[in-house]
Order: structure tokens, then C-alpha cells, then sequence
């Protein structure tokens, strides 16, 4: 079974999405983020996925009282990613509610930082790895460096990360389907769970990412086919459920 994760990206503290992470094509789906992550907790869903798309362009929490709203108006588990970078921070959020933080350019730039995070909250760290061409990017997926996904994968190996997340950064928001022969050889090469993103646009991209991961693949993100309605949420969790 595959846990499908809806995505709410928060920017100036509504709910949007992104196409190809560029800031300046953002479309407003809600300026409600907690009514919208009730939402999706009411049809079923049992995590949330939530960036601070401000925060992985400035470093540090940028949308806090949206991301605090949101998860004071579900019940479900929250992981939440964007300018989370030191220690201070990733405790803060752990102790306002969230079930899972999400290090991504802090995990490529200061895995050291990464690595303590992880053995400090065993099971709880979630390391997102964003690939432009195969290469990591990093700070709101601004600048791109020369570390392999892979590479940069293996460095987490035996930190005892709860998962990776590997975004295809080109597909991310084109609705034109996840690259799932990158993902799941990822998944065969490491022994962390993976989760699936960018690019899911049907409910034919979630059959195929089931059929195609053989049980390396913990789970998926979806955004903009979910807001758009191209993608019907008690369609897909019981696709996902098989």
C-alpha cells in the first residue's frame, strides 16, 4: 500500500501551486490553508505534506502562523519542509505538532546537521532530495550543485532517516506524469523508504508508480491534480490501498 500525501505549498500564507518550483507562476488555489488541510483530512487522506515555499527561498520559517494553523485544525500527522536549517528550528516544530521535518537543502548543505537530526529524532527527519538533470538544487531549488540524488542518498544510508523525498524538479507541477524509472532505482539502491513527487497528473501516473514499485516506494505526493480535480481523492486512496 502506498500513502498518497496532498500537497498544501504555502507562499505569502495561502495555498498555491508551483509549476517547475519558479515562485512567479504560482496559482492561488485557497488563502484558507488550515480549511483546506481539513479538507483533505475530511476525504480520507492520513498525512499532509506542507512546504514553506517563502521559508525554502529565506532560510528560515517564513509561514508559521499558516503551518501553525494547519496543524491546529487536523488530527492527522503533518511533515513539513522549507528553510528549516538548524537545530533550534527542527525542535521548535516538533514541539509545536508537526510528525515529521523535511531537510532538504540543509541535508545537502550541512549533513552533518542532518545526520544529528536524525539519531535526536529517530524515525522523524525526512531528507528531500530535489533533482534538476539528475543534480541536487538547492535553496528553493535556486541554485543546482554538482551532488548526484544518489550521491547525495547514500549519504543518509545508515542515519536513520524516516524517508527520502525525491522530486523531479521538471515534472514538479506539469501534470505530465512522475519520473518513475529514476525513482524506483533510487529505491533500489538504498535501503531508506523512498516517497514519489513531481508530476503526478492522473490516476494512470499513481497505477503505474504502484505497479512499477514492487514495494521500494512508501508513498507519493500530489498537488496541483488533486486542487484541479483531475484526480479524485477516494479514487486514488483506493487505488493506493491494493
Amino acid at each position: 500500500m502506498l500513502t498518497l500525501y496532498p500537497a498544501i505549498d504555502l507562499k505569502d500564507g495561502a495555498c498555491v501551486r508551483l509549476r517547475r518550483g519558479e515562485m512567479a507562476q504560482a496559482t492561488v488555489y485557497s488563502d484558507d490553508p488550515a480549511a483546506q488541510a481539513r479538507a483533505w483530512q475530511d476525504v480520507g487522506f492520513r498525512w499532509l505534506h506542507v512546504v514553506d515555499l517563502n521559508g525554502a527561498f529565506a532560510g528560515r520559517s517564513v509561514n508559521a502562523d499558516a503551518v501553525r494553523a494547519i496543524l491546529a485544525a487536523v488530527t492527522v500527522p503533518v511533515q513539513l519542509g522549507g528553510g528549516i536549517r538548524e537545530m533550534p528550528a527542527i525542535e521548535q516544530w516538533f514541539a509545536a505538532g508537526v510528525a515529521r521535518v523535511i531537510l532538504g537543502s540543509a541535508a545537502a548543505r550541512n549533513p552533518d546537521l542532518a545526520k544529528r537530526a536524525c539519531r535526536a529524532f529517530p524515525g522523524r527527519i525526512a531528507i528531500g532530495i530535489d533533482a534538476r538533470g539528475g543534480r541536487v538544487a538547492v535553496e528553493g531549488w535556486a541554485d543546482t550543485t554538482e551532488l548526484t540524488a544518489l550521491e547525495l542518498a547514500l549519504r543518509f544510508e545508515d542515519a536513520g532517516a524516516a524517508a527520502l523525498i525525491y522530486t523531479d524538479i521538471g515534472r514538479d507541477g506539469m501534470l505530465a506524469g512522475l519520473n518513475i524509472a529514476e525513482t524506483v532505482d533510487l529505491a533500489a539502491r538504498i535501503s531508506t523508504p523512498v516517497i514519489a513527487s513531481g508530476g503526478v497528473g492522473s490516476l494512470a501516473d499513481l497505477a503505474a508508480l504502484r505497479d512499477a514499485a514492487a514495494g521500494r516506494i512508501e508513498g507519493v505526493i500530489v498537488g496541483r491534480a488533486l486542487y484541479d480535480g483531475r484526480i479524485v481523492p477516494a479514487e486514488a486512496l483506493a487505488l493506493l490501498a491494493h
